[in-house]
């Protein structure tokens, strides 16, 4: 089902490139170039999610976010920025943003982003606590950390524990390397090795082999997605 999402967004071109793709996966988006109207708009609470761009004319996006915050606004921010540096990040999470993503930036990774996020929220909303993970025959036990397929136990080392949990709640999207630095490694740059090409590929081994359908796809020059089909 679509959700409500506001975008503040001074350039023209950014903001249609990102209405135009969340609108055609159904959410309903308003939008703003400005900061003092877009922190207007924000204000009444009703938006599911704000995509909000850092540097705007008339309050900057760290402005519009501790605005918010200071008002009791609880809606999940995903920060748009040029400013890629660690302190330019953390600037922004500690002024309240629940995710950064740098421009440029491809629309399938604010897509993965924005659904994470929205996720996020549903389980805050309904206090649920999630236990557990399915992709197909996968079944992945959040309390326990074990894994199965097909009911057969897979040993995995942690981080390819933690590099499948991911892919598992991000399943039939792509992932991208970016999103795997950050989010499993902890990286804000790219070390220029080869680090997570090896990891993937141990875990595929193990998720796929001796199976008659893989589930870990390569998708040539976007990233990978974990997929049934």
């Amino acid at each position: 089902m679509g959700r409500k999402i506001l975008i503040i967004e001074d350039d023209a071109e950014t903001r249609a490139f990102v209405v135009k793709g969340l609108s055609e996966h159904g959410h309903v988006v308003n939008q703003s170039e400005d900061g003092r109207d877009g922190l207007f708009m924000a204000s009444d609470g009703s938006y599911d999610l704000i995509v909000l761009d850092r540097m705007l004319p008339g309050l900057d996006g760290l402005g519009v976010l501790r605005a918010l915050r200071a008002a009791g606004v609880v809606t999940p921010v995903l920060v748009l920025s040029a400013l890629a540096t660690v302190d330019d990040r953390i600037a922004g999470l500690e002024s309240g943003a629940d995710d950064y993503l740098v421009k440029p930036f491809a629309f399938s990774e604010l897509l993965a982003r924005v659904n994470a996020l929205l996720r996020r929220a549903d389980g805050r909303g309904n206090g649920a606590v999630e236990t557990r993970l399915t992709v197909g025959d996968l079944d992945i036990d959040l309390l326990s950390r074990t894994v199965k397929r097909a009911g057969q136990a897979i040993d995995l080392k942690p981080r390819e524990y933690a590099l499948l949990e991911y892919f598992a709640r991000n399943s039939d999207r792509v992932v991208t390397r970016t999103m795997l630095l950050e989010s499993v490694w902890d990286y804000h740059f790219d070390p220029a090795t080869n680090v997570i090409d090896v990891h993937v590929s141990r875990l595929r081994k193990k998720l796929d082999d001796g199976f008659e359908s893989s589930l870990l796809h390569t998708v040539r020059g976007a990233g990978y997605r974990l997929a049934a089909s």
